[in-house]
C-alpha cells in the first residue's frame, strides 16, 4: 500500500525541480541567472549540487563516456569537479537568492558532511539523492534520519537496488519518500526511457514516484505525469550550447516554461478518476442522447405497438431502453412526428 501523505512537497500538487546542477559552470553570476529563470518559468524549486573537495569524487576516478564527450580529455575528473564546485557560504547565498526569488532552495548532498550542513545549517527542507548513491546504504540512511522529506533517484538501478535503497532510507526513520525512474545518460536515449518502470516502482514499493528526466524535449516529463509521477526534475541552462557537463542535455528558459505548463495542464486533466458525467458535459446530455419518440402523429388514446414508436434525439424522453415496455400503454394525449415519449404521457390500457 503507498504511503499515506505527509509534509511532503508533492502532496499537493506535482512538483517540479529545475536541475541548475553545475550548469552554472561554477559561476554565481550564472548561478543566480538560474534561479531566476527557474523562478520565471514556474518551477516549484531549483537545484544545484554542493560537496567538499574530494567528497564524491577521488584522484584516480575516471570520466564516463558522455563526460569524454562534453568536457574534453585534457581536465581530470576531479579537477572538473573543483572548477565547477561551488563552496558552503556561497551556497548560502544561492539559497537566500531563491527565497527572494519565490522558489524552494535545495541541493544534493555527495558526502555526510555536506548532508548536515544541507539540512542543519541552511535548514534545507528536501534531501534529493543522487542515483550514484543508491547502493551507499550508509549515506541512505543518514539522509532518511534527518526527517526531511527524501527524492531518491534510481538511475542504472535493478529494481531489487531500488529496494534496498528505499529500506536503507527507513532503515532509522519513516520520512516521505519519492522515488524516481531514471537513466542516468545525458541526453537519455528515447528508447532507454522505459517510462513504465514508474508502475513497477510504484506497485512493488508502494511510494509516491516521479522522473528523473535526462531525455530531449518534455515528452517524457509530460507522460510520466499521465502515468502518476508526483515529482518531474529536468535540467535547466541559460545555453543549450555551451560546453559542459550537461548543458546539451538541459532545457533553455523558454522551453522549461513551455515545459511547466504541459505539465500542469495534463496534471489538472488527470481528475479523480471516478466515472461520471463532468459538469461541463451533463447540460448536454439531453441533446446528445436519443429517446422513445413517436414515428407519426399519434392521437389521445392510441395504444401503442412497435410500429408507433422509435428512438431519436432529443433524450427529453423515456430512455431507449424502456421502448419495448411502452409497448400496449395507451396515450394520454396527442403526440406529434419525432415527439418524445415520457411515461408521464401514458397509462395501462385495461385503465
Amino acid at each position: 500500500m503507498m504511503r499515506a501523505p505527509g509534509n511532503a512537497p508533492w502532496d499537493d500538487r506535482v512538483f517540479i525541480i529545475a536541475e541548475a546542477g553545475v550548469n552554472h559552470d561554477g559561476d554565481m553570476d550564472k548561478a543566480f541567472a538560474l534561479i531566476e529563470a527557474a523562478a520565471g518559468a514556474g518551477a516549484d524549486a531549483v537545484k544545484f549540487q554542493t560537496w567538499l573537495p574530494g567528497e564524491i569524487v577521488g584522484r584516480f576516478s575516471h570520466k564516463v563516456d558522455y563526460l569524454e564527450r562534453t568536457t574534453g580529455v585534457q581536465e581530470t575528473f576531479y579537477d572538473l569537479l573543483e572548477r565547477l564546485r561551488i563552496g558552503l557560504e556561497d551556497t548560502a547565498r544561492l539559497k537566500a537568492a531563491c527565497e527572494a526569488a519565490g522558489v524552494m532552495f535545495m541541493s544534493t548532498p555527495e558526502g555526510f558532511d555536506t548532508l548536515a550542513y544541507l539540512t542543519g545549517d541552511l535548514d534545507m527542507a528536501v534531501v534529493k539523492i543522487g542515483s550514484s548513491e543508491v547502493n551507499h546504504s550508509a549515506f541512505l540512511t543518514a539522509a532518511g534520519k534527518t526527517g526531511r522529506p527524501v527524492i531518491l533517484s534510481t538511475g542504472a538501478s535493478t529494481l531489487d537496488e531500488a529496494r534496498h535503497a528505499l529500506a536503507a532510507v527507513r532503515a532509522e526513520g519513516d520520512p516521505p519518500v519519492c522515488v524516481l525512474h531514471c537513466v542516468s545518460e545525458y541526453p537519455a536515449p528515447d528508447a532507454e526511457m522505459n517510462l513504465r518502470a514508474l508502475t513497477t516502482l510504484a506497485d512493488d514499493l508502494g511510494v509516491v514516484v516521479g522522473l528523473s528526466d535526462h531525455s530531449l524535449g518534455a515528452e517524457a516529463a509530460v507522460a510520466a505525469t499521465a502515468m502518476g509521477a508526483r515529482v518531474i526534475e529536468k535540467h535547466l541552462t541559460l545555453d543549450t550550447k555551451a560546453p559542459g557537463p550537461d548543458h546539451a542535455a538541459s532545457m533553455a528558459p523558454d522551453d522549461f516554461a513551455a515545459l511547466v505548463r504541459a505539465v500542469r495542464r495534463i496534471e489538472s486533466m488527470l481528475g479523480d478518476g471516478v466515472k461520471r458525467p463532468r459538469p461541463s458535459e451533463a447540460a448536454n446530455i439531453s441533446g446528445i442522447r436519443r429517446s422513445v419518440v413517436a414515428l407519426d402523429a399519434l392521437p389521445a388514446g392510441t395504444v401503442l405497438t412497435a410500429a408507433h414508436l422509435g428512438c431519436k434525439r432529443p433524450g427529453t424522453g423515456a430512455p431507449p431502453d424502456d421502448l419495448p415496455r411502452l409497448i400496449g400503454h395507451r396515450l394520454t394525449r396527442a403526440l406529434q412526428p419525432d415527439e418524445p415519449v415520457s411515461w408521464a404521457d401514458v397509462e395501462p390500457a385495461g385503465t
